[in-house]
């Protein structure tokens, strides 16, 4: 074959990067990204920027933000900026809008060694298409369960067709990363190919104990031995807050001193305000003010059932907060309960109502579980985690001139 045939690229690549263990040109491909606050855009630009501390350099491929964005174009980390619209019920994210020639033209010019899809939007399946008429190779994510989230938005007639689109997006790549055992035990079952598991991880010198504030739990009305109890999270109806609120509200019927704390924001706050008047409202916070108020917290509440995993569960667990959860997701993994946190089965209301009123009672388990909490995450460390993402990205690479020989060999 002549060395411009594109079905050479591959090959070229996997022996320049053996043979000098050289840096690979990442493309990734999603349609969230700071400033945007949510657990996609947090835990990937800490991916993004593991990527780049070891010396690979990334085309970041992402819906514009704002009329007045300007992308980078300069240094490891170089920006593309698509046309996007906002999301109805999330006026501050958009979804990107089809760029398949775009993008196909843009990686004939500047040819990257692998294309990594971060989200299943319009922008993600025609960049999924782009590379593969390049015949580039294809990582993806598996980060949000979008058929689970029909139910709560009126749709429920569609998670059977968003689940077999989910599979199909993800079944033409080379691998998907999902960031548990159990979600990759899931999807396998569920007829998903090549899913491999890379973690998250959790910044232990942000979010600690150390961060507790008298001042502010006195400005929320709480002293010393009053339980401040909170939940860290986009405010919509996915996340199951009603469950949160009827639980808190079980609890402080039994502890008058509790005080109910939820910080962040979404469709769902309006409601909740009127419903639950009493309660604290701290809208959207970041860095240290984040950090401080989950470390002035003293229990942390998660009954989500559509997550893939939950970083707020790991940065509460770091600030020193026992957690009581659904047994799925992160929690599955990382709650021993009686340890750091405490349990109940998925979908269990009554059960998960009566963990937080055993959580809430009981100071003595509280605080030894709250002492765990911290020792259980401390070995979540965002470079380990890095070092098993790059890792992967190349084994892709690898792999698919493996597939690609073996294709060849069979004519």
């Amino acid at each position: 074959m002549r060395r411009d045939d594109p079905r050479t690229d591959i090959a070229f690549t996997v022996e320049r990067l053996q043979a000098a263990d050289e840096a690979l040109r990442i493309a990734v491909v999603t349609e969230t990204w700071p400033p945007e606050v949510n657990g996609v855009a947090m835990s990937l630009k800490r991916m993004v920027d593991g990527l780049l501390a070891r010396g690979h350099r990334v085309q970041l491929i992402r819906p514009k933000q704002h009329a007045t964005d300007a992308p980078l174009r300069d240094g490891p980390l170089r920006e593309v900026l698509a046309r996007g619209v906002p999301i109805p019920k999330y006026g501050s994210l958009r979804v990107g809008l089809p760029a398949k020639q775009k993008l196909a033209r843009l990686w004939t010019l500047e040819r990257p060694d692998l294309v990594h899809l971060v989200t299943e939007g319009p922008l993600g399946w025609s960049a999924m298409a782009a590379a593969r008429k390049l015949k580039l190779p294809v990582t993806s994510d598996f980060r949000t369960n979008f058929d689970a989230y029909s139910a709560h938005y009126g749709i429920r007639w569609l998670k059977r067709p968003i689940a077999a689109y989910l599979r199909r997006f993800h079944n033409l790549g080379h691998a998907t990363f999902v960031p548990t055992q159990a979600l990759q035990a899931q999807l396998t079952d569920c007829g998903y190919r090549n899913i491999e598991v890379v973690s998250r991880g959790v910044d232990t010198a942000l979010f600690s104990p150390s961060r507790r504030s008298k001042a502010l739990r006195a400005a929320w009305g709480a002293g010393a031995d009053d339980l401040v109890v909170a939940f860290v999270s986009r405010l919509a109806p996915e996340k199951n807050l009603d469950l949160v609120a009827r639980a808190f509200e079980a609890l402080r019927r039994e502890r008058p001193d509790a005080r109910m704390l939820w910080v962040g924001d979404g469709p769902a706050r309006e409601t909740l305000t009127q419903q639950y008047p009493h309660h604290l409202f701290a809208g959207m916070r970041s860095g240290e003010d984040l950090a401080t108020h989950y470390a002035s917290a003293d229990l942390f509440l998660f009954a989500s059932l559509t997550e893939t995993f939950g970083n707020v569960l790991t940065e509460a667990l770091a600030s020193g907060l026992p957690v009581v959860s659904y047994a799925q997701a992160a929690a599955a993994e990382l709650i021993e309960p009686g340890r750091n946190g405490l349990l109940a089965p998925p979908g269990d209301e009554a059960a998960f109502i009566e963990q937080t009123l055993r959580a809430g009672r009981d100071n003595a388990l509280r605080e030894a579980m709250a002492t765990g909490a911290r020792r259980s995450v401390e070995q979540l460390d965002w470079n380990s985690v890095a070092d098993t993402f790059a890792r992967r990205l190349r084994n892709a690479v690898s792999s698919a001139e493996t597939l690609r020989r073996a294709r060849d060999d069979a004519f």
